[in-house]
């Protein structure tokens, strides 16, 4: 048995330990694909899989707006109210630090690991919703900073 397939193994462990079904199920498609020696999807996934879970994530955030649960004068007026400008500036902050995660992940993918099972821990114990490996990668690469800014 490989290496990359202990390690997938065990993370499906962990996903389903730590009640993470998108972890464990992400490792379980990965395994799957090994043992069906499909592994030159891999190039595919690891360039495009990224774009197709965000554009299912922007599509469930947006079903409001498609639904017409959203009046557009509640849109309007989130432009101008202090939680709808905290709103915005969120956003702003939020992509950028995206941005950092991913440059961070694609420098250290090995730091992937431990912001996995960081995420474990943040599901079984408090209540978290795994949805961010970026935003992860970003909250770790703004503390990298910090810890070097600090030295």
């Amino acid at each position: 048995m490989s290496a990359a397939t202990v390690i997938l193994l065990l993370l499906m462990l962990l996903g389903i330990l730590g009640r993470s079904n998108i972890i464990a199920a992400a490792a379980a498609i990965l395994l799957l694909l090994q043992f069906t020696n499909l592994q030159r999807i891999y190039p595919l996934l690891e360039r495009r899989a990224l774009e197709a879970g965000l554009i299912f994530l922007v599509v469930s955030v947006l079903v409001p707006f498609a639904a017409g649960r959203v009046a557009p004068k509640d849109m309007l007026a989130s432009f101008v109210t202090v939680p709808g400008l905290i709103a915005i500036a969120s956003g702003i902050i939020a992509t950028h630090m995206n941005c950092q995660g991913l440059e961070l992940l694609q420098r250290y993918p090995q730091m992937m690991i431990g912001m996995v099972i960081g995420s474990i821990a943040g599901v079984a114990f408090f209540g978290g919703i795994p949805v961010g490996p970026l935003m992860a990668g970003g909250i770790a690469a703004l503390l990298i900073q910090l810890a070097t800014w600090l030295r």
